[in-house]
């Protein structure tokens, strides 16, 4: 069984890797941008490329499935790139295949708001996959770099999934018919991404659980059997969104970036500025454990669970991170 955690965005040290090591997680898929250029991806990248070197007998960078499988031989674990905004491309469709290049292997269309590509989730009207998205998918999908709407409203995403040649994902997000934040996915939307072969992975963040800090383990397996029964339990996995030691700063970065010099008055943003606490059940990579039994609890036999806790994204990963027709 892989341990495959599909969004992290830690405040990143050893402590955090040692906690990954201890709690058998085998892959992370790390967000490395939100709002950066180009140039400032890359130099996140040379940081990681340190901590590559210094740590090396805890993380390895994740390009392919095949360094998943080598993470969890050597007990380490793989670190796969991902941005949750498209600024890293800049405005230039080059970029696409030179950030795969470079290791990046998902990437949102929109972070809340809307880009260049499509529109984010906090937009009131969605005029979903724009030209240029169109476009982008269709390199995203050439070179291997897997299309993420996480963050993109309804519309935007159902096209996004049928316009995709390839699977796309939701990496971190809830039904919104378990808790209605607007970050959280309706029924069409999640058709449409796994009917079309498509990943989501269920969020630990807070904000988008039901009772939030105070839900339960069993309120969130019970979520997961039920989207399992209604959707297929061969497309979901994990993605906790855990945002471990961050500081409370760090979410003005996060939801303003450069876009605006005041407050996101987004859902629920102007009345929670910082990171919620974690439910205790899951506060570190320490943790998965918990959700295993959970898991179980509720019903899932031994291959379903397996499936959830990282078999699943194992198999996206080997289909979708390389070129059309090469091995990923």
């Amino acid at each position: 069984m892989y341990r495959i955690d599909c969004l992290q965005f830690a405040n990143w040290s050893e402590t955090i890797f040692r906690e990954m090591n201890e709690g058998g997680v085998h892959a992370v898929h790390v967000t490395i941008a939100y709002h950066e250029t180009f140039r400032e991806t890359v130099e996140q990248m040379a940081r990681w490329n340190r901590w590559f070197e210094k740590h090396s007998d805890l993380i390895i960078p994740g390009r392919t499935a095949a360094d998943v499988d080598l993470a969890r031989e050597t007990g380490r674990t793989a670190i796969i790139f991902g941005f949750q905004n498209p600024s890293p491309m800049e405005a230039d469709i080059d970029l696409v295949e030179i950030l795969h290049t470079l290791g990046a292997r998902f990437m949102q269309l929109t972070y809340n708001n809307q880009s260049l590509l499509a529109t984010g989730c906090y937009e009131e009207d969605d005029t979903g996959v724009t030209r240029m998205g169109r476009e982008v998918i269709k390199e995203m999908n050439r070179v291997g770099l897997v299309v993420d709407m996480s963050h993109s409203a309804d519309r935007s995403t159902i096209e996004a999934a049928e316009i995709s040649d390839r699977p796309i994902a939701i990496t971190h997000a809830n039904p919104h018919a378990w808790h209605p934040a607007l970050r959280n996915k309706r029924d069409e939307v999640i058709r449409a991404v796994t009917e079309n072969g498509g990943m989501m992975g269920f969020s630990l963040y807070p904000h988008h659980l039901k009772d939030k800090t105070e839900c339960t383990l069993e309120s969130f397996c019970q979520m997961v059997a039920d989207a399992a029964e209604t959707y297929g339990v061969e497309h979901f996995g994990l993605g906790s969104d855990l945002c471990q030691d961050q500081p409370d700063s760090v979410v003005e970065w996060m939801r303003v970036g450069r876009w605006t010099k005041g407050i996101d008055y987004g859902e629920g943003n102007a009345s929670a500025p910082g990171f919620p606490p974690q439910p205790t059940w899951f506060e570190s990579n320490l943790h998965f454990g918990n959700i295993e039994d959970g898991l179980r609890a509720v019903g899932f036999d031994e291959a379903e669970t397996a499936g959830l806790m990282g078999d699943n994204w194992y198999r996206f990963f080997a289909e979708n991170f390389g070129p059309v027709g090469g091995a990923a």
